[in-house]
Parts: C-alpha cells; sequence; structure tokens
C-alpha cells in the first residue's frame, strides 16, 4: 500500500501526512471516562462526538460513552448557549450522571461560546457538577486535550480546607487503564496514600457481568477530586501531559508537584519509586526489588539479541521518551522518535537521553508524522518499529518487525490491559520486543542455521 513512498525527503511546514496523533476531544473524552460516574460531553455536532467515541472504543474494545451538544446550522450561526442547557439537562434526567464534562470542539471554538458564562446560567440540580475544558482540534493533540479536561476537572472541583489530608496526588498521563492499575499496585506496595486523576482501571477494562452498566465501578470520586487541594504534594507522570493541571493545582490550592517520566524501564521506575519511597517514609519491600532483579536478568539474558539494534519508535510523547529510555537500556539505538504533538520539550528530552546513553546520530521530531518516518526508513533502515497501529503500513512496506506497544492500537486486543509501565511493563515490552527480533531471525535464517535453542 506505501510502497510508493518517495525517499527523497521535502520540507513541509504547513501538510502532515498520517499525523502520528489526533485531536484534541479525544484526550478529553477519556480523561472525563477516568471520573466516576462522568458524562463526557463534545459541545459541537454529533458527527465530531461520533468520531471521538469510534476511536477510543476501537482502541479498548469497549464502549466509550460521550454525550453530544448536537449542532446544526443554526448553532453554528449563532451559537450552541440553548443546546448545552438542554443537554445538560437531558443528562442529568435520563443518564443519572453525577458530573458533566463538557469539552470544545473546533467548531464551538471557531464561534466563540462561552461555556463559563453558559455553565453559570444552568440550573444544575443540588449535588451534581458540570465541569468544562476548551478543546480546539486546530491546536495540540489528543495529549493536550487529556491534560487540558484534567486542569478543567482541578479548576471546578480542587478545594483547599488548610488542613491536610496526608495524601499523595498522583496525575497518571496519558497511559492505558493497564498502565494506571500499575502504577496503583507499585503506590500501594510503598503503602501510600494516594488519589489518581484520571483513572480509567475499573472503566475501559471493565469485566463482562452479563448486563449493561453506563458507569462502572472504577474511576476517580469526585469528593476525592475536592480532596486533593488538601493532599500534601502531586507526581505530575509524564512530563509533556501532566505538569500544566499539575501546575493548576499547585496555583489554586498551593499544593506542590513533582514531575517525571512515566515510569517506563529501570532508570524511571526506579525514580518513581524512590519518589514513592521519600513520601512514605518506607522502606522499598522485597516484592518490587525482585521484580526489578527480574527485569535485569531478563534484558542481561536477551542481550546477544537487541544489541545494536536500531528501532523507530512513534506515538504520544511522554510513552515515545518511556520506550526510548527502555531501549537505550537495552542497548538497542533509538534511530528515528516522532511523536504528532507538538512543542520542542519532546526534542529537548530525547536529545538528554541519547546523550545521557552515549548515542549519537539518532533523530526526534515533535510534531511530526508517519509519512516523513516512513522516507527516513526507506533511507536508512530499521530493524524493529515500535508504536501503535498507524504503522502497520510502513512495517509491511519495509519488511520489518512492528511491536505495538502505546496508542491507539486497533488491530490487536487485550493490549490496553497489560502494562508497560513498572518493572512488570518493561518486562512485557522487553519480551515482544524480543519475540519480535528472534521471530525474525528463524525467518531469515538458512535452513541449516535453524536453532531449536536460542
Amino acid at each position: 500500500m506505501l510502497d510508493l513512498t518517495p525517499k527523497e525527503v521535502s520540507e513541509r511546514k504547513a501538510l502532515r501526512i498520517n499525523p502520528a496523533k489526533t485531536c484534541q476531544p479525544v484526550g478529553a473524552i477519556y480523561a472525563a471516562l477516568g471520573v466516576h460516574k462522568c458524562m463526557p460531553h463534545s459541545h459541537g455536532s454529533q458527527g465530531c462526538c461520533s468520531f471521538h467515541r469510534m476511536y477510543l472504543t476501537r482502541h479498548f474494545k469497549e464502549p466509550a460513552i460521550a454525550a453530544s451538544s448536537s449542532f446544526t446550522e443554526g448553532s453554528s450561526v449563532f451559537g450552541g448557549g440553548a443546546n448545552i442547557k438542554a443537554s445538560v439537562k437531558n443528562i442529568f434526567d435520563m443518564y443519572k450522571a453525577d458530573i458533566i464534562a463538557v469539552h470544545t470542539t473546533c467548531l464551538s471554538e471557531t464561534i466563540g461560546d462561552d461555556l463559563n458564562s453558559f455553565i453559570q446560567e444552568i440550573d444544575i440540580p443540588e449535588g451534581k457538577y458540570v465541569v468544562h475544558t476548551n478543546t480546539p482540534s486546530y491546536v495540540g493533540s489528543h495529549v493536550t486535550g487529556f491534560g487540558n479536561m484534567i486542569s478543567g476537572f482541578i479548576k471546578y472541583l480542587a478545594k483547599s480546607t488548610k488542613v491536610s489530608n496526608g495524601k499523595l496526588n498522583i496525575m497518571p498521563g496519558f497511559v492505558n487503564p493497564g498502565d494506571m492499575r500499575e502504577m496503583k499496585r507499585l503506590a500501594d506496595l510503598m503503602g501510600a496514600s494516594y488519589i489518581m486523576l484520571p483513572d480509567t482501571s475499573g472503566v475501559l477494562d471493565a469485566p463482562m457481568t452479563g448486563h449493561y452498566d453506563m458507569y462502572p465501578r472504577g474511576g476517580t470520586k469526585i469528593e476525592d477530586i475536592i480532596s486533593m487541594g488538601d493532599s500534601k504534594i502531586t507526581f505530575a507522570l509524564g512530563e509533556l501531559t501532566c505538569e500544566a493541571p499539575a501546575n493548576t493545582l499547585e496555583k489554586k490550592c498551593g499544593v506542590p508537584y513533582k514531575t517525571m517520566p512515566l515510569p517506563m524501564g529501570v532508570a524511571a521506575t526506579d525514580a518513581y519509586i524512590m519518589a514513592l519511597s521519600q513520601f512514605t517514609k518506607n522502606e522499598v519491600p522485597y516484592e518490587i526489588e525482585e521484580e526489578r532483579g527480574q527485569l535485569v536478568d531478563i534484558m542481561l539474558d536477551g542481550h546477544p539479541y537487541f544489541h545494536n539494534k536500531s528501532v523507530a519508535i512513534y506515538g504520544d510523547p511522554d510513552t515515545v521518551l518511556g520506550i526510548t529510555a527502555l531501549v537505550l537500556e537495552m542497548g538497542m539505538i533509538p534511530k528515528y522518535i516522532v511523536t504528532g504533538t507538538p512543542g520542542d520539550a519532546f526534542n529537548k528530552k530525547a536529545e538528554e537521553l541519547f546523550e545521557q546513553a552515549g548515542v549519537t546520530g539518532c533523530v526526534a521530531k515533535a510534531a511530526g508524522d508517519l509519512f516523513e518516518l516512513h522516507q527516513w526508513i526507506k533511507n536508512d533502515p530499521v530493524d524493529v518499529m515500535i508504536g501503535g497501529t498507524h504503522g502497520k503500513h510502513i512495517a509491511r512496506a519495509e519488511d520489518i518487525p512492528l511491536v505495538r506497544a502505546g496508542f491507539p492500537i486497533l488491530d490487536r486486543y487485550v493490549h490496553s490491559m497489560m502494562a508497560i509501565v513498572g518493572y512488570k511493563g518493561a518486562i512485557r515490552l522487553v519480551e515482544l520486543i524480543l519475540t519480535a527480533l528472534m521471530d525474525r531471525q528463524d525467518r531469515d535464517c538458512n535452513e541449516e542455521d535453524m536453532e531449536m535453542i536460542m
């Protein structure tokens, strides 16, 4: 399908081909689904909302609920104030939500709807809440929308009573439910009392019960979001995703924050564990030390197969940086790393990782796309690709093994339940990379070189 992609790279400033991102509302809906009994609400047309729900449903293989203001031609000209007021009443009456999280779309942003004023004019039932954030699709990416929605919850709900609750706030970054579960498991083992916002575990990985439950058991409770203003500190995991909402909480309630990379690989997970230890004043239990030792052992065992192998990594910025850190620890060369999310901080942090590992000749690009990545690979191939489903046609065209990790993965199952963070997540990712490389060796070797034991 992509066999005709040209090798010659042309400078493109205004055009993106096969972008490694999607639009802000997708991230806003995902963040809202991580709050218990929350109905995400798209202030725009039904078509926008349908696309965003479809995108999330195809990745998680679970229904991603969301409502819409259902703009018509009239709403697009005269504004959607009447629409949002009717929508809020209908959602509380029909869908029994406890909170509605409104995000904007290109349409409502372009006409300049003032959602803050609209919400103030709505007669909200007692004990119910409506929050909003601005998520214009022509700025940033789904990762930006995710962070903006977290900020929206904090702006409307978080309060400081000046009496500490003794808890830790964890903002997990744009990761799968399985990753959030792993972050919580490690925090539990360290004896931390915490509030995670958002928390999609138990929502988008809910079990089959035999009946449809619009609001599964998971998600951050509203009272916990309110209480975040009394916490001791916030851990913003995923520096490029969660620093902004953590900063919002600090400005509003005075809660200090610590930014850290996603706990992927040895060093980044070490940093997360030690930060938890510093918060709880507890020693690291043997169970966690054992997992770390298992990871290091597996990396040593597989070293002959992945040492100096080149890799192309693409996807969300914090996830790409996390995988880059892991493959560098494995002794691989991250020749190309690309994110569709704009921001010079990505390039800077990537260069820091390259410098720390002492590797040269690697390329990092924010606001990039998969067309250009394909052109780079055509000029100088890699041994393996790591990223979401949208890279599979490049992998097929260039006959390169593809390890699926990150978002979105539309053509496989189970991935969203399986962590790639923490030591256990790193073990899984190392196994996936090793299997891809060893399968390729088996496939390509001569008959007489086919080994039973590797």
